[in-house]
């Protein structure tokens, strides 16, 4: 009988691999969002959008500069031809026969037709 205890008894079995207490776990590691390479890359690529949205906002303001000194010429163009239209206007009123006939005889001129040459033409 004695044999049949010691073949009833169960004995309980380790696991294979031991919990060890006194070893600390190593802490998580917190999984990095974006690698070094990525971040590079991040950089590299907010760098160009960057300087390319300078580039942009320059040539938007270049824009803007030459089309306020194109309307201001433009301005100056109509007053200038409106300052034309006026002098040719007063030169027209002012170069009638009859306006310079008076002037000439106010100055003393006469009208002598020997006094007349006839220059050929060019």
């Amino acid at each position: 009988m004695a044999l049949r205890k010691h073949q009833s008894q169960t004995y309980i079995t380790r696991p294979s691999s031991p919990e060890q207490p006194h070893i600390k776990k190593p802490a998580k590691q917190i999984k990095k969002i974006l690698t070094k390479g990525e971040r590079i890359l991040f950089i590299g690529v907010l760098s160009i959008v960057t300087i390319l949205a300078l580039m942009v906002i320059q040539s938007q303001t270049a824009v803007r500069a030459t089309t306020t000194d194109i309307s201001r010429i433009e301005t100056q163009i109509d007053q200038t031809s409106k300052e034309n239209t006026d002098l040719s206007i007063q030169v027209s009123e002012l170069s009638t026969y009859e306006r310079i006939w008076k002037k000439a005889e106010e100055l003393g001129l006469k009208l002598n037709e020997q006094n007349v040459k006839v220059v050929p033409g060019q």
